[in-house]
């Protein structure tokens, strides 16, 4: 199940969801231009390392030597299908809630959601000296911000059942409900090379903290209209 774009317009035009995407990709191609032992160097070197990150609190209330990666962070993927699904989210999702927030507070709610996202998965990993890098959790945040403003807002999704392709529109709740389900078995079953609790945190902020970030009173969706 694939979303393809949503049935909801806006009215402000989404100036910090197209530059986010423009810098992830720039940075994307950058790094990918670049020699192995190169690429190597930025992850680790602007990834957020949990075991880094946890050390280096000690040193508060100073900035931490490794603080800035919680942001760095989000600004790196580890391939083309990586940063293509992120983009294609927050594609789809950021414009509206940047539409609600105005272009000034969306820009910091997401990057809040991101490093929200990126110390919920150092909690969860905090010996670990592998880097988490990706927008993930800040477009989960955004997810989650989504699914409160906007819940019947129709997703044209794509469904891959074997061979056949259907398009169909749903509600948003049940699109961004099951992609949530859908990383609670990676995050309980400690499966590898995901960051599934930063996804989780990202989202749960998002879903508990978007009212209170205030913004334009969302327009009523309606279900299937």
């Amino acid at each position: 199940m694939i979303p393809i774009r949503d049935e909801n317009p806006t009215r402000r035009t989404p100036y910090v969801t197209v530059s986010l995407i423009a810098i992830n990709s720039f940075v994307f191609i950058y790094q990918f231009l670049q020699p192995s032992e190169a690429q190597h160097w930025i992850t680790y070197n602007f990834g957020a390392i949990p075991l880094l990150l946890v050390r280096d609190f000690n040193l508060l209330p100073q900035l931490p030597d490794h603080g800035l990666t919680l942001i760095t962070s989000m600004f790196l993927h580890g391939g083309i299908f990586h940063i293509a699904g992120n983009m294609l989210y927050l594609w789809i999702f950021g414009n509206n809630v940047e539409d609600y927030l105005g272009h000034g507070k969306f820009i910091l709610f997401y990057l809040v959601c991101g490093i929200a996202a990126a110390l919920t998965h150092t909690l969860t990993q905090i010996t670990s000296p592998v880097p988490m890098i990706g927008a993930s959790g800040a477009i989960s945040g955004i997810l989650g911000a989504y699914v409160v403003l906007y819940p019947r807002a129709r997703v044209v999704t794509m469904l891959w059942i074997f061979f056949f392709v259907r398009f169909v529109r749903i509600p948003a709740f049940i699109v961004l409900g099951i992609w949530f389900l859908m990383q609670l078995p990676g995050a309980l079953g400690g499966q590898g090379g995901i960051a599934w609790f930063a996804h989780i945190g990202g989202f749960l902020f998002g879903l508990i903290f978007i009212r209170l970030w205030g913004g334009a009173p969302p327009r009523r969706q309606h279900f299937f209209g």
